[in-house]
């Protein structure tokens, strides 16, 4: 069976001294590849380099635990699986693991060692990271978790949670070492296993759903996208939901006149959809700091959409918005 992009939980409970204290060392404060040469491989350093231009990354480790406990849990990661940090019930950070290697001795000089002597020093460097203020609640519901239910120790989710909690917690991709070629007997697998015709049967069943929320918000051969106010051609609008479908409860998804908008195929649907723009409260459009990681998107958000009030906001439309401010949104990650 082809192998699918994992999600790991990395418990670390800021409210713990010893744990804000790594968090602002090394994840708030990039680690400056340079200034640790003389602790790094060689190897690791031009991996490292290549995966980071600006010569400097945000660094996690884990221990080996009691009895060599995490081990075998560290093996189950990959560079390309998301990571996600919790503590004190919420997530509240992740990021795309760029790169995974071994160093006792750096991780020592970078977070010092435990009570127990042991130290951080299975080691990554994180790539695409964001901010993120999700109760664990939620992932515990999502997830059909006990909700006294707690990630102790890091923690490497099945297949099937994994692919869940995606559709929760986005992250867009980012760089990575390249993960090992598929076996073409693992592909044919994945193909053969393809239900075309259950494919097809929800694709119908979704153009539907869409067209009828188009007309909705459509009534002409015309309209305005909500979020840069352009009067467009009709097919170049779609009827965007404001809050993730897969999210809304069955109430939610039939409250035709609020929970989407109309927003166009020229970039706002795709810029709203990824969390690099949001509405605030009064229908301020607010711009993610991460925008300016990608200069395209930058381009079109400050020539298109900064500065906007989005009329289409209303009281009814806004718990909608801000369940995207506190899910989708691109924030930065906490100093």
């Amino acid at each position: 069976m082809t192998q699918l992009m994992r999600i790991v939980m990395q418990p670390a409970r800021r409210s713990e001294k010893v744990v804000n204290k790594h968090y602002e060392d090394t994840i708030a404060k990039p680690v400056d590849f340079d200034q640790h040469a003389h602790l790094l491989e060689p190897e690791v350093i031009v991996q490292l380099k290549e995966l980071f231009p600006k010569g400097a990354a945000q660094m996690w480790g884990v221990v080996p635990g009691k009895k060599n406990v995490n081990v075998s849990r560290i093996k189950k990661m990959s560079p390309g699986d998301w990571v996600f940090f919790t503590g004190d019930n919420k997530v509240y950070f992740g990021g795309t693991i760029a790169l995974m290697w071994h160093n006792r001795p750096l991780a020592e000089h970078l977070w010092d060692t435990d009570d127990n002597g042991s130290t951080w020093e299975y080691m990554y460097a994180l790539s695409g990271t964001r901010g993120f203020d999700i109760p664990i609640s939620e992932v515990r519901q999502l997830l059909g978790w006990k909700q006294t239910r707690n990630i102790m120790g890091i923690s490497v989710l099945n297949d099937a949670d994994s692919e869940a909690l995606q559709t929760l917690l986005t992250l867009d991709a980012a760089p990575a070492t390249p993960a090992a070629p598929l076996d073409p007997q693992q592909e044919q697998e994945a193909v053969d296993a393809f239900d075309g015709e259950l494919e097809r049967k929800a694709q119908r069943a979704q153009r539907g759903e869409q067209a009828a929320l188009k007309r909705r918000l459509l009534p002409g051969n015309t309209g305005e996208c909500a979020l840069c106010g352009r009067t467009l051609p009709g097919a170049f609008l779609i009827g965007a939901h404001i809050k993730k479908r897969a999210f809304c409860e069955e109430s939610e998804k039939r409250d035709l006149a609020n929970i989407a908008m109309l927003a166009c195929t020229f970039g706002c649907d795709a810029v709203y959809e990824h969390g690099y723009v949001t509405v605030d409260p009064a229908g301020a459009l607010r711009v993610s700091p991460l925008a300016a990681d990608s200069p395209e998107v930058a381009t079109y958000i400050r020539e298109k959409l900064e500065g906007r009030t989005i009329s289409w906001w209303n009281a009814n439309r806004e718990p909608y918005y801000q369940w995207h401010r506190t899910h989708t949104f691109k924030d930065v990650p906490s100093a």
